[in-house]
């Protein structure tokens, strides 16, 4: 309690500090990687100090404005500046950029099974080791050490390599840690002088250290690499043994999102410290809206790593379905989108017509008898615009008191809802999607009886309560099902593509069961959604474990070659009511198994990565900011000619007056030595697709063979608007038709000049 209140009272101070001089703010600067010549200084801190001391008045001390040094992530250092601060420095040699701090979000007992992963003798998971030996690095809210999917029981000592530690602070010290748990930090020097107002509720809520007191990285670090946890279930829903992707993985939590969200010094802060601690894989279940790579901190950093021989997997944002929406969108990274899975919670409301309306709620029904009952059904839709959201104080107690209340969802949260319909004398609550969620599935525990309905549903609910003067209803709780819908299917807050800096590169690169995940969760409370990232990043665990010589981009590779685009009973996946395009779902849904022996892969040197920058139209200075690369992009382009980046999907792009594009590829075979692979080829509609040649003959491991694909337009270029087609190319090994090598196609008309 001394700490927390300790906590309240220097968060206070700062919001008094930050309201006298209210001029600063936090800034990332970047400096030159090889920009310190001088012997004057004793280390990269001091160098970075020096840039502070002549922009700050003589009287101050620099490193009170200081909050991080970094030199891994990035050469630089994160600072508070005033106005006229920021303009001296940025005048002065070995300062690239400059850019202000941004806020980023955050954006299981049966998904490794609908993976297609099993414990038995010979599987794709036992030849992988579960994952032994690999590190998972998590940056996100904390994490919960007492969680039983954090018990190192059965595993082996630490990896030598691992140079991290067990950070220490409020309700976390060293003994927190262990052979699972191997490392945790915490980063909250951004968050600290960003937060300029805390209220005590805000400073209670906080535990100053790794611990994690919001649940989503308990939730995600258990997804990636949570150890096996019998009988976990929901409240009795969902029963099984919980499993993260890579059970026998290392875990090390990097901390930096806090109540009022996820600060990019911070977020770089903690890279910096992961890439030097010596983990093999990085997953950020957070991101905000696109932005280009050069002002975009997680893209910078996540080269750096990538050249560390780091994977990077990040969430695609869960803006969906606006188009072009997707984040966390450079080459380097794989971006997930989510998807659901075939586990429903039915939680049926019987209304008092004899007619129902389907709804979901991971309640125990079987524990409270008044679920059953009969009661008053009521929406307050008239009352004020608060009450159908039921925002804090918007229920008025004669009015719900022993009644169901229909809540629309937005403004607050969905638990708070619920809480909220109790706190006024409700004895129960149905959750009702809105125009904006139409028929997006999120199941909660909930404190009463309640249930989620879908926007059609809805609809008939509302019009039914509208009909009578005194409608009724009651809920029917069916535990859970599997196997009785279609899945995988898109998640509707998956957000979408095209890229928005980079229409060459289809985004999201996969989807993953991102919908109603049960893993850890402080004090056992219960799922929550958006979980697709850490599901890959225990997959790509697994690869690091069966293949720990491969590339970031040949594991990145694999799970894209080997992805499905149909579900479970064959047919395509759906996005809503039509079948997901390529903007959706990018190469597929993620196959764990296939994608540990995916037979030939495409692997990018971090070079390439440069070279594909310039072709954008980068600057170079651009190009040395993200990168730090000092290159000639006139010299890179005039000897590449044609280059295209060695990426496992294909994007086209015609622009006014084109009539055909040439791209080439270059496979690796990892698979046996003596392989013939043939192509498939679905052509986009209006294109004529040329491939040679068509057949690719290998004769050893490792050895790389190319092709070059020619795509002809034959659609004129007179319509008004940008249009788009898709299709795929296949390489099939002609001796273990298994190996299917999938790569989507996707063909972009912009009828305008710029990009």
């Amino acid at each position: 309690m001394a700490a927390k209140t300790s906590f309240f009272f220097s968060c206070l101070f700062l919001c008094l500090v930050s309201l006298q001089a209210n001029t600063l703010q936090t800034y990332i600067v970047q400096l030159h990687p090889h920009g310190m010549m001088s012997s004057l200084f004793t280390s990269k801190l001091h160098w970075h100090l020096s840039f502070l001391q002549k922009s700050i008045a003589l009287e101050e001390d620099p490193s009170s404005r200081l909050l991080y040094s970094y030199d891994s992530a990035m050469e630089g250092f994160a600072a508070q500046l005033s106005d006229s601060e920021l303009e001296y420095l940025q005048k002065l040699p070995g300062v690239i950029a400059i850019r202000p701090d941004r806020q980023l979000q955050v954006h299981t007992t049966y998904s490794y099974k609908f993976l297609g992963l099993t414990p038995t003798r010979g599987g794709a998971w036992y030849n992988a080791g579960f994952g032994r030996g690999t590190i998972i690095g998590v940056l996100d809210t904390g994490i919960w050490p007492e969680s039983p999917s954090f018990n190192d029981r059965g595993m082996p000592p630490v990896p030598k390599k691992w140079r991290g530690i067990c950070q220490e602070g409020e309700s976390f010290n060293s003994s927190s840690c262990n052979r699972k748990l191997i490392g945790a930090r915490f980063f909250i020097k951004g968050h600290r002088v960003a937060s300029t107002i805390v209220s005590p509720a805000d400073a209670f809520s906080e535990y100053v250290s790794p611990r994690d007191s919001h649940g989503h990285g308990s939730h995600t670090s258990s997804t990636a690499g949570g150890a096996s946890v019998p009988m976990a279930n929901v409240l009795g829903n969902a029963a099984g043994v919980a499993r993260g992707m890579a059970p026998f993985a290392r875990v090390a939590m990097y901390k930096v999102c806090w109540v009022n969200g996820c600060y990019s010094s911070d977020i770089l802060a903690a890279m910096d410290f992961a890439i030097k601690d010596g983990v093999d894989v990085l997953s950020l279940s957070l991101g905000g809206f696109p932005l280009p790579l050069f002002a975009d901190s997680i893209a910078i950093g996540s080269f750096r790593a990538i050249e560390h021989g780091v994977t990077v997997i990040c969430a695609a944002g869960n803006n969906g379905p606006i188009e072009s929406s997707v984040a966390n969108e450079a080459p380097w990274i794989a971006t997930i989108g989510a998807s659901t899975m075939d586990r429903r919670f039915p939680a049926i409301v019987q209304m008092g017509n004899g007619q129902s309306v389907y709804g979901e709620s991971l309640f125990p029904g079987n524990r409270i008898s008044s679920s059953a009952k009969e009661v008053e059904l009521v929406y307050l839709s008239n009352d004020d615009r608060d009450s159908p959201f039921c925002l804090a104080g918007s229920l008025p107690r004669a009015k719900v008191q022993g009644k169901m209340v229909v809540c629309d969802r937005g403004v607050n949260g969905r638990a708070e809802k619920g809480r909220v319909v109790k706190e006024a004398g409700g004895v129960a609550m149905i959750l009702t999607n809105t125009a904006i969620n139409l028929e997006e599935d999120s199941v909660d525990v909930h404190v009463l009886p309640a249930t989620s309905v879908g926007f059609e549903e809805s609809i008939r609910l509302k019009s039914y309560i509208n009909s009578t003067r005194r409608p009724t209803g009651r809920i029917e709780f069916g535990g859970t099902v599997i196997g009785k819908s279609h899945a995988p299917a898109v998640a509707q807050f998956s957000a979408r593509g095209p890229s928005f800096s980079n229409p060459s590169i289809l985004k999201p690169d996969v989807i993953a069961p991102g919908v109603n995940i049960i893993a850890a969760w402080p004090q056992n409370l219960g799922p929550r959604t958006s979980m697709a990232c850490p599901h890959v990043s225990g997959i790509a665990a697994l690869i690091h474990s069966a293949h720990p010589r491969w590339t970031p981009a040949a594991v990145k590779s694999a799970i894209m070659t080997t992805a499905d685009v149909t579900d479970h009973s064959g047919k395509p996946i759906m996005d809503g009511d039509k079948p997901a395009g390529v903007f959706a779902i990018g190469a597929g849904h993620v196959n764990a198994a296939r994608a540990l022996d995916p037979g030939l892969i495409y692997d990018i040197k971090p070079d390439e990565y440069v070279a594909h920058l310039c072709t954008l139209g980068y600057t170079t200075t651009d190009v040395f900011t993200i990168t730090h690369k000092n290159v000639s992009c006139h010299e890179i382009l005039r000897m590449n000619r044609g280059f295209s980046l060695n990426y496992p999907s294909i994007s086209v792009i015609f622009k006014r007056g084109m009539r055909s594009k040439m791209i080439r590829r270059q496979l690796t075979n990892v698979g046996t030595p003596n392989s013939i692979y043939s192509v498939e080829i679905e052509a986009p509609q209006d294109v004529k697709v040329r491939i040679r040649p068509r057949r690719l003959v290998f004769t050893r491991r490792n050895q790389v063979l190319g092709y070059r694909v020619w795509f002809i337009t034959r659609k004129s270029s007179g319509a008004q608007h940008s249009s788009f087609a898709e299709g795929h190319l296949t390489w099939v090994n002609l001796q273990n038709s298994s190996y299917r090598v999938r790569s989507p196609i996707s063909v972009t008309w912009k009828n305008k000049d710029h990009n």
